[in-house]
């Protein structure tokens, strides 16, 4: 769909048939309803070429028509006159239910996939209330858009709806959903940054995140396994997210907001996306933390940038041993360390799926990279896109290393 909608280029979408209703209405939210699909049997990874071959060879599971007849057709002849055009979605959820009791409306709730399937406060208007109380801002308010995944339309959302999911997750007034906090807010709300920071027994930690995770399942028009939520096996962290706070005083280095531009005496929220992986280890050994290192970052998929989540006892390391008396002088050295030849990055899965198209078409870095002899050592994430944090309350060395994309780091000042 993006091949043909941004590079004009006619395209028939293979998928295997798992992914028949997903794609379908993807296509359809992207004013594409008619964009022409093949379907080729489930799996396909670990077949053999010959195995592969038969699937092209064979029929649709779907539509039980020849594979390639499909593709030949959806190649050669015009759209219909509904297959494109623009598409209308009612975005709008009740902004009040019918009275009922307690156990009615958590069943409401539930049989509204409203919640994260666990239980809930309900947001009363007074709850509610009392959370606006909590911001200058007025209900009303548009403060930002959210869609299930990149390939969804996004659902624009206000203060009020943000409070609303804020009352359900449990959390008080001064908090609103975020990934990890810098400044003089951390302690007025008290977030933890120190033992057990990120782990469940802390209630500003547990709550943001729980309301961040309802927030991304109420204002974009809910996920839902097998349509809109398509992680093979799940990922647990779509609970409560990762949020907490950075341990300032204790870094060795400016805090992170600091970084992005902020001053220290600022109250800011840095928020991440897609964070899946992790990778961890206890300390820097004196003889092969470089191996080590390079062994935790040749873990991850290159297709997600690393963001070192270090105790302080490990970014001292990190100074004593690397000499990385500035955090950008460590992320050089993470850069320069994450390498592998070009031949076995294109081999990712990951990367061929989403980043192989946008390199043939000129995209930079990851052209350059495909131009690249199969045994040349190539980087595999781009500089800006690696990020270090301290975190931790030095009962010990740990360290980890999480696969996240950055997306920005916002005043929460001006929001209250």
């Amino acid at each position: 769909m993006t091949v043909e909608a941004t590079y004009g280029v006619p395209t028939v979408a293979m998928h295997t048939d798992k992914f028949d209703r997903v794609v379908r209405s993807v296509a359809t939210v992207n004013g594409m309803p008619g964009l022409r699909q093949a379907f080729v049997p489930q799996p396909i990874m670990g077949k053999t070429a010959a195995q592969l071959r038969a699937y092209i060879d064979g029929t649709d599971p779907i539509t039980g028509r020849p594979v390639m007849q499909e593709v030949i057709e959806g190649l050669t002849q015009p759209f219909n006159e509904g297959d494109l055009g623009p598409v209308e979605f009612d975005r709008s959820t009740p902004r009040l239910v019918e009275p009922d009791t307690a156990d009615g409306l958590d069943r409401l709730f539930l049989e509204n996939r409203w919640t994260d399937m666990l239980p809930i406060v309900l947001p009363t208007e007074e709850r509610v209330q009392a959370m606006l109380a909590g911001t200058r801002r007025k209900p009303d308010e548009i403060v930002g858009r959210m869609r299930s995944t990149h390939f969804r339309e996004y659902w624009e959302y206000t203060v009020e709806k943000v409070a609303v999911n804020a009352v359900m997750a449990g959390a008080r007034p001064a908090v609103a959903g975020m990934s990890f906090v810098n400044g003089p807010i951390r302690d007025e709300i008290g977030m933890n940054s120190g033992t057990g920071a990120l782990g469940p027994y802390n209630h500003a930690n547990a709550t943001i995140g729980r309301a961040y995770g309802l927030l991304s399942q109420n204002l974009q028009g809910g996920s839902i396994p097998g349509l809109s939520y398509m992680g093979n096996q799940g990922n647990n962290y779509n609970y409560n997210s990762l949020t907490f706070a950075e341990n300032e005083e204790r870094s060795p280095w400016e805090p992170f907001h600091v970084q992005h531009g902020f001053q220290p005496t600022d109250s800011a929220v840095s928020v991440f996306s897609s964070c899946r992986a992790t990778a961890f280890t206890l300390g820097l050994r004196e003889k092969h933390w470089r191996e080590h290192c390079a062994n935790m970052l040749r873990g991850m998929d290159p297709h997600t940038p690393p963001v070192l989540l270090l105790d302080p006892i490990a970014a001292r390391q990190f100074i004593d041993r690397g000499g990385f008396t500035k955090k950008d002088a460590l992320i050089d050295w993470l850069y320069g360390t994450a390498k592998m030849s070009a031949s076995e990055y294109w081999d990712y899965q990951l990367i061929q799926n989403y980043i192989y198209p946008r390199a043939t078409f000129g995209e930079e870095p990851w052209a350059s990279k495909l131009k690249a002899a199969p045994d040349e050592l190539i980087p595999m994430f781009r500089r800006e896109d690696i990020h270090v944090v301290v975190v931790g309350g030095e009962t010990n060395g740990y360290w980890r290393i999480m696969g996240t994309n950055y997306q920005k780091t916002v005043s929460i000042d001006e929001w209250r």
